[in-house]
């Protein structure tokens, strides 16, 4: 645009320099041509004569070259007047284009806007359905299940009160109690399908920690790994679901134990956060670590890099539950350097009332 309006205004101005040339060559030509004809007929004139003859045509040429020039310049106006309203329309279509042009680019950004959320939208609904899937196959399985479990564990309680003392009343009783984490781990799924409402207690975490840790330091897959618990003295009481929080202690510690090789750590850190009214838990591992590519996955359901060996299912109960009491779990590792999961739980749970602490059995 800047380029082309000068060339308009320079080629306007030498059609209006050629016409005023034009103008006054015919105006003076034309007079003076009158003027030399008169001139030739006069014999000899003198320079009164001359004067005398010439005086008309030149008012003539005079009054022409005038009338030219007024025409010339109202030319001139026209032609610029013509020539601004034609720049004003110019950068008027041009303002025009660059608003289309920016209007363009915007519905751009928001065609890719609405691809990307509809993508994630389809990806979330994928996840939404295996969700559905994962509550249907465990409402079905733990009804199967646990039919047949509650008679088992009556018929165990039925012989264990009319069984003496013994090795065979101790055995029954450690039947009647792997009964129990059966029932519970189908009832775990069942809240992980579909939520129930939390049982609330007020729990005391060196107390749990201290029961979870004695129930696995004697299970096979502990051996020669050694467990360490460090408590903040300072650490409160929580308002939680001593059953939930029991059984995430469970699957971190299970999954700590499952990536440490013989003659390895797991330490548990408790204490409270400073400022905050929430506590934290911490198991820290000496294990092989999480690559990178698989870190994102951990909390997917059915997602496991043991295959064979688990059902993927332990990380996304474990979030479920710690979603339901509004905490938070943090993953950091390292591959070859082992593994530090955070828990968050806050202090108390808001507009839920507390019971007394109730005993867990892990």
């Amino acid at each position: 645009m800047n380029d082309i309006e000068p060339s308009l205004e320079r080629k306007a101005r030498i059609s209006l320099r050629t016409r005023i040339a034009l103008l006054g060559a015919v105006a003076f030509l034309i007079p003076f041509g009158l003027y030399m004809a008169l001139v030739a007929r006069v014999d000899r004139p003198d320079l009164r004569a001359t004067l005398l003859y010439a005086s008309p045509f030149l008012a003539l040429g005079v009054l022409m070259v005038a009338l030219a020039w007024n025409y010339a310049m109202n030319s001139i106006e026209h032609l610029t007047g013509a020539l601004y309203r034609a720049l004003e329309t110019a950068r008027q279509h041009e303002h025009e284009r660059d608003q289309a042009l920016q209007e363009l680019a915007v519905r751009f950004d928001q065609e890719r806007e609405l691809a990307k959320q509809h993508e994630q939208f389809n990806a979330q609904l994928a996840v939404y359905e295996k969700y559905a899937a994962l509550a249907q196959l465990a409402m079905g399985a733990a009804h199967e299940i646990n039919n047949p479990l509650l008679g088992i564990l009556s018929h165990l309680e039925l012989e264990a009160r009319n069984m003496p003392p013994g090795e065979r009343l101790d055995e029954v009783r450690q039947c009647i109690e792997g009964v129990k984490r059966i029932s519970f781990t189908i009832s775990s799924l069942l809240n992980y399908a579909r939520p129930a409402p939390l049982q609330l207690s007020s729990v005391n975490l060196e107390r749990l920690i201290s029961d979870t840790l004695k129930f696995l330091h004697h299970q096979p897959l502990f051996r020669n790994i050694r467990l360490e618990q460090n408590m903040d003295p300072e650490t409160p009481l929580i308002t939680a679901d001593a059953n939930q929080v029991s059984q995430i202690l469970t699957n971190l510690l299970l999954n700590a134990a499952q990536a440490t090789t013989q003659g390895g750590s797991i330490t548990v850190t408790i204490g409270k956060i400073k400022f905050e009214d929430q506590v934290s838990i911490r198991i820290t591992d000496t294990g092989e670590g999480i690559a990178t590519d698989v870190l994102p996955h951990i909390f997917e359901p059915f997602f496991t890099t043991k295959r064979g060996k688990g059902t993927g299912l332990g990380l996304s109960i474990t979030e479920a539950y710690l979603r339901s009491h509004g905490g938070d779990i943090t993953v950091d590792s390292r591959p070859g350097y082992g593994t530090t999961v955070e828990v968050i739980l806050p202090v108390r749970q808001v507009s839920q009332p507390a019971v007394e602490y109730a005993e867990v059995i892990p």
